[in-house]
Parts: C-alpha cells; sequence; structure tokens
C-alpha cells in the first residue's frame, strides 16, 4: 500500500503520544473533528488521538491500523468505518461484514486489552442501503462483543444542556463510578455530533 502524507502525519505524532488513550479510527468526515474544543468543552479527562484517513475502506483499514493506531495501545477504539464502503456494501454485504469482523479479530489478536466500539454512520436522509448497513454494525458489535454508539438519527442536541446534565450526574456518581470514564455513547455523542 502507498502511504501518503496523512500516514507520515500521523507516525510522527504517535512518536509524542501517550499510550491507553481513546483512538478514534474513522474515514474523510472524521478528520476535522475539534478534538481539543470537544475535551475543553466537556472536560473529557482521556487522552484522544484521531487517526482517521480520507476514503478509509475496510478493505485497507487494518493494513492501516497496524502502523498508525496499534502503536498507540488504545484503551479504547471508536470504529467509524463504511462511508467509503457504503456502494460495496449494497453490492456484497456477506463480504463487508466478513472484513468487518476480521477487523475486529485482528485489533482483538493484536491488543487483548482493547475496548472496540463501533460507531453507526449517519443517516439523516433515511437512505435505505445505509439504514441496512447500520443494522448489520449493529449485529456485528453484538456477536463480537463491542460496544454500539448510534448516531445515524438526527437528534435535537443542545450542548450546553448535555454539559451541564452530564457533569451533573458524573459529579455525583450517579451514572458511574466517580473513576470509570464516560461511557461510550455519550463520547460518541460529544465527538461525531457536536455540530448538530
Amino acid at each position: 500500500m502507498m502511504y501518503g502524507k496523512e500516514h507520515k502525519n500521523y507516525l510522527a505524532l504517535n512518536n509524542l503520544a501517550e499510550p491507553n488513550g481513546i483512538v478514534i479510527f474513522g474515514g474523510t468526515e472524521d478528520k476535522e473533528i475539534p478534538l481539543c474544543e470537544l475535551k475543553q468543552a466537556f472536560d473529557l479527562k482521556s487522552n484522544i488521538y484521531n487517526r482517521s484517513f480520507s476514503g478509509l475502506s475496510i478493505y485497507t483499514a487494518e493494513e492501516i491500523y497496524d502502523t498508525c493506531v496499534a502503536p498507540l495501545w488504545p484503551e479504547t477504539i471508536l470504529l467509524h468505518i463504511g462511508n467509503a464502503n457504503v456502494n460495496d456494501f449494497a453490492q456484497n454485504p456477506s463480504e463487508f461484514v466478513q472484513k468487518y469482523r476480521e477487523l475486529i479479530q485482528h485489533i482483538k489478536t493484536s491488543d487483548t486489552k482493547c475496548n472496540i466500539a463501533i460507531i453507526s454512520l449517519r443517516n439523516y436522509d433515511n437512505d435505505a442501503t445505509v439504514a441496512e448497513l447500520n443494522r448489520h454494525l449493529k449485529y456485528i458489535a453484538e456477536s463480537e462483543r463491542c460496544e454500539f454508539g448510534d448516531i445515524s438519527a438526527k437528534r435535537v442536541w443542545n450542548p450546553k444542556q448535555t454539559k451541564e446534565v452530564a457533569s451533573f450526574l458524573y459529579s455525583t456518581g450517579f451514572v458511574r463510578p466517580l473513576k470509570i470514564k464516560r461511557p461510550i455513547y455519550d463520547l460518541a455523542k460529544i465527538l461525531f455530533c457536536y455540530e448538530i
């Protein structure tokens, strides 16, 4: 595989990164997630790294994972892969599912302690193919014992209110004990739906 500028940048950044953080591994639309601002706004304490690539395909994800994500030894990886493969999925859903499962098994084999979360694709236009792909992603998450973050539907999201409620609940320990990090769904909503 021929590596470009994104790949070289991530390799250089990996030399600066601390291990055991959270890694976003997604496609084109994920490259521009404003991590610094979101970490500050929502008081996210974990190290979060974005290793998203333009046009990331499920067919090349394993090789890219090995070089750009695995060296970070992530505590959690947020897989947001599939936008570049919607047409492939429509042509051959079973091949797409098989490649996704292979990627998850590869991650589990290379890092047995890594938590894997599969993030659905946005489907604000109610596209039938994307809806079916998301159903398959949910099934993969359940069968592979991964967490699933459903961001497919456009929801009214009030960042200020979400921040205040989450802050209160977490500070009082209602949602989880104080030393445990935010649930994956909250994190997915913050990172992938901030502009709504």
